[in-house]
């Protein structure tokens, strides 16, 4: 039981139709390189500490969220981190903290975003820790993953080809929040 949500947890950040937890851990890990390794642990933690808050509440029905408004509030995270990337002048640890506060509230509302389908999953297990927390594991784990590839890529470009860290988190950034954009506008929970 244990592994099986181990792999959806997994599945859940490291599948090709993730693209919008993607590109939320690659704007939020853009302004990190391999020296910030314990800050890029810390961030890690903090989006899926309130991805797992957001998931037991929803699980045991405290919380419900019109998944119509969570699927336009994800782009929008995303759009709101590559833009605070962007205004950064400095990467030092002191100004790079509010990325963790951003992952902690922000993992808020992506947990929502898979809340009703680990909410039917969850329904059917007698007890939901070791599942959920098989899950929350896999999500840690695959979002590992993407943020060591994001780490290489960096070093690759900042390191071979001599592209600025700035210029890094920029284009990173602007990548991201232009691909958030599009999916914002694709999922407005109004009409215009």
């Amino acid at each position: 039981m244990f592994w099986d949500y181990f792999h959806i947890g997994w599945d859940h950040i490291i599948n090709r139709n993730a693209w919008d937890h993607l590109l939320f851990i690659m704007a939020l890990s853009a302004i990190y390189v391999f020296k910030d390794w314990k800050q890029v642990l810390i961030l890690v933690t903090a989006f899926t500490i309130g991805h797992t808050v957001t998931l037991i509440l929803a699980t045991f029905n405290i919380i419900r969220f019109s998944s119509t408004w969570i699927e336009f509030l994800i782009p929008v995270t995303i759009m709101i981190t590559a833009l605070a990337n962007t205004l950064m002048k400095k990467f030092t640890p002191k100004t790079i903290r509010l990325n963790y506060f951003l992952a902690l509230a922000f993992g808020l509302i992506h947990g929502m975003g898979f809340a009703n389908g680990l909410r039917s999953l969850l329904g059917k297990e007698s007890d939901i820790l070791l599942p959920l927390l098989g899950f929350n594991l896999g999500l840690e784990a695959g979002q590992l993953v993407a943020v060591l590839a994001l780490l290489i890529l960096a070093a690759i470009w900042q390191g071979v080809f001599k592209v600025s860290r700035r210029d890094w988190v920029l284009f990173l950034s602007g990548g991201a929040f232009m691909a958030a954009l599009v999916m914002a506008m694709e999922r407005l929970p109004f009409n215009l």
